[in-house]
């Protein structure tokens, strides 16, 4: 019942939010942010009322300020996609090519400056991907914002990280927050949702630039998954 009312009046907001900043469409794009970030909002609020979510978000201290830099984060739910816009400065999502096909949704997405990405194909799209990366980092006050997972995993899931985040480390020079996010328990990407618990947000210390890329992946990967087993 309770997973019920969350998904009625969680995907109603977001269709409400979508039609109240559809003109913002045709505004310049900081508008449609506030309307990515009210989204990310509502989703909190409808965790903690329909199901009693508790949200925690740990070492706020660890966030980058004085320099460019990307996020990789876990990915277990829809949760994150929503949340994370109201902890950082809006980020530059890089995601599935296919979600930008989605209605309303997808244009919202684009019209934010997402950077969409074929997942194990050479395309001709993926060939100009790094120029938009590069674009977006030194266009913006933006951090980019990456799954490195590559889609949403089940909690106890520990598949090996993409390496599309070692190449942007590698091509961008800029450093990585690496973040830790435990959703999957509450918000599973298949079945019930789970009330009365936890999603626990941990922004870790960032790696520096300057690593070679295997070694920064191995460090990304030790880093995010001894969180999640903390947390989890």
């Amino acid at each position: 019942m309770r997973d019920n009312l969350f998904s009625f009046f969680f995907f109603l907001g977001i269709v409400i939010i979508s039609i109240i900043f559809f003109p913002s469409f045709f505004l310049p794009q900081k508008i449609v942010i506030i309307g990515g970030k009210l989204m990310g909002y509502w989703t909190s609020f409808c965790l903690r009322l329909f199901l009693s979510t508790k949200i925690l978000v740990k070492g706020r201290e660890n966030i980058i300020t004085n320099e460019k830099f990307f996020i990789a984060s876990s990915h277990q739910s829809m949760f994150e996609t929503f949340f994370l816009q109201t902890i950082f400065n809006s980020p530059v999502f890089i995601l599935k090519k296919e979600l930008l096909t989605i209605p309303v949704f997808g244009w919202y997405l684009k019209k934010i400056g997402s950077i969409p990405i074929k997942r194990d194909k050479i395309s001709k799209d993926n060939l100009g991907f790094f120029n938009e990366v590069s674009r977006a980092v030194l266009n913006s006050d933006r951090p980019l914002l990456i799954f490195p997972q590559g889609t949403r995993v089940l909690p106890h899931e520990r598949p090996t990280l993409k390496k599309g985040a070692s190449r942007i480390y590698e091509k961008l020079k800029i450093s990585c927050q690496p973040v830790a996010i435990n959703s999957g328990y509450i918000w599973p990407k298949k079945g019930n949702k789970k009330p009365g618990r936890t999603i626990t947000i941990s922004i870790l210390p960032a790696i520096n630039k300057g690593l070679e890329t295997n070694k920064f992946l191995k460090i990304l990967e030790e880093k995010i998954y001894s969180e999640l087993d903390l947390i989890n």
